[in-house]
C-alpha cells in the first residue's frame, strides 16, 4: 500500500523531505538553532519515554496509556509553537504536549494510575487535564478561547483531535462556535489513519479532514505531520493571525501512530497491514529531522547518548516519585469533588467500612 497519494495531496504543507533535505529553502519556518536543537531533544525523550512506558503497562506498573510513537513532530512541533501562557486542551494521549507546557512528568504517571493529584494541574501550568470524552475538549476549547478574547488577552487555546474524534458532535459545535465569534482557537487534528481500528475512509467521507473548517468558515490547513518543521510552521502562523485578531485556524497534520490504540488490548495488527506500517515508518520524524539537523551541524552522536541517558534518569525517577506519592482516601477523593461535602457521602465517609484513611491506590 503507497502513502504517496495522500502525503503529497496538493495543499499539503511539507518542509523537509524524507532524507532531511529542504524542499525549499523560503519555506523554514522562523526559528532559532536552539530552538531546533530543542525539538529533536524532546522529540527523543519523548520517543523513550514511549518505549519505557509501553513496557511498563505490560509489565503492570502503569494503569491507562495511550502510546504515541509516530506522532513526536506533530506533537513537539505543536506545542513548541506556543508561548507558556497560551492555553493546550489535550485528549488522552496528548500528555507529552502537557508535559512540555509544564504538567510535571510524575504527576502524568499518576494520571496513569488514576491517582486524583494527577489532574491537579500546578499553579502558572496553562493545560487542563487529557480529556478522555472525545471531542469534549473542542467545546471546552472554544469557551477558554472565548475567555481571551472578552479579555482581550493575547493567548491562545490549541485543542487536539485525532481524527475519528471528527466525527462527534461537540467537534462541531466548538468549531463552529470559534467559527462565528472569531475566536483566538487552534484545532489540531492528528490524523493518524484509524480510529481506533477504523480507516479514516470508513469514519467520514471528506477525503481531507481540514476541509471540515469550512463549514464554520474557519481556515484550514494539510500539513505533513511527519515533519516537524512543517507542524512547527503551521501552529506558528495560526498562532501569529489569532493573537493578531484573524481568528481561528483548523489544522490537520498527516501521521500515523506504530503502536496500538492504548495498552488495554488492542492489537493493531487486526486492521494494518505490515506494508502499511512499513511506508509511514519510511518517514520517521525522528530520522528525518536528525539528518537535517546533523546537515547543519547541529547534532551529533554525542547529542543523541546524552539525551537518551537524561530521558532514562528522568523518566524513571518520575515513575519512582509517582510510586512513593501518598495513596488517596475516601475522604480526599469526595473533598476534592465537592465543595462542602453532602451530608450523606459524610455519613458514609465515617461510617463502618468507609474509613476516611483508607487508602485508594
Amino acid at each position: 500500500m503507497s502513502i504517496e497519494t495522500p502525503v503529497r495531496a496538493q495543499g499539503d504543507l511539507r518542509v523537509i523531505d524524507e532524507e532531511g533535505q529542504l524542499i525549499d529553502p523560503n519555506s523554514l519556518p522562523e526559528i532559532t538553532n536552539e530552538k531546533l536543537t530543542q525539538l529533536m531533544e524532546r522529540m527523543l525523550f519523548t520517543r523513550l519515554w514511549d518505549e519505557r512506558a509501553i513496557k511498563w503497562t505490560r509489565q503492570g506498573k502503569l494503569g491507562f496509556y495511550a502510546p504515541v510513537s509516530g506522532q513526536e513532530a506533530a506533537m513537539i512541533g505543536s506545542e513548541a509553537a506556543l508561548s507558556p501562557d497560551d492555553f493546550i486542551l489535550p485528549s488522552y494521549r496528548d500528555v507529552p504536549q502537557a508535559v512540555w507546557h509544564g504538567w510535571p512528568l510524575y504527576q502524568a504517571f499518576l494520571y496513569s494510575f488514576g491517582h486524583q493529584q494527577g489532574n491537579q494541574i500546578p499553579e502558572g501550568v496553562h493545560t487542563l487535564p487529557p480529556q478522555i470524552i472525545i471531542g469534549a475538549q473542542v467545546v471546552q476549547a472554544a469557551g477558554v478561547a472565548m475567555a481571551f478574547k472578552l479579555r482581550k488577552e493575547k493567548r491562545v487555546a490549541l485543542a487536539y483531535i485525532g481524527d475519528g474524534g471528527t466525527s462527534q458532535g461537540d467537534f462541531y459545535e466548538g468549531m463552529n462556535v470559534a467559527g462565528v465569534y472569531r475566536l483566538p482557537l487552534i484545532l489540531m487534528i492528528q490524523n493518524n489513519q484509524f480510529a481506533i481500528s477504523v480507516p479514516v475512509e470508513k469514519q467520514t467521507a471528506v477525503k481531507e479532514l481540514a476541509k471540515k473548517a469550512e463549514a464554520a468558515g474557519i481556515e484550514g490547513k494539510r500539513v505533513d505531520g511527519m515533519d516537524v518543521l512543517a507542524v512547527y510552521k503551521a501552529v506558528q502562523e495560526a498562532v501569529q493571525k489569532a493573537k493578531a485578531g484573524g481568528g481561528p485556524t483548523m489544522i490537520e497534520a498527516l501521521t500515523f501512530r506504530y503502536g496500538p490504540h492504548t495498552m488495554s488490548g488492542d492489537d493493531p495488527g487486526r486492521y494494518r497491514t505490515k506494508e502499511l506500517e512499513h511506508d509511514w515508518r519510511a518517514r520517521d520524524p525522528l530520522v528525518r529531522f536528525r539528518k537535517f539537523l546533523q546537515s547543519k551541524g547541529l547534532w551529533t552522536e554525542e547529542a543523541e547518548q546524552r539525551v537518551e541517558a537524561k530521558a532514562k534518569e528522568e523518566v524513571q525517577a518520575s515513575l519512582d516519585q509517582a510510586n512513593k506519592y501518598p495513596a488517596m482516601t475516601l475522604a480526599s477523593l469526595a473533598n476534592h469533588m465537592y465543595g462542602k461535602m453532602p451530608r450523606e457521602l459524610a455519613r458514609q465517609v465515617a461510617g463502618s467500612g468507609l474509613n476516611a484513611d483508607s487508602g485508594v491506590k
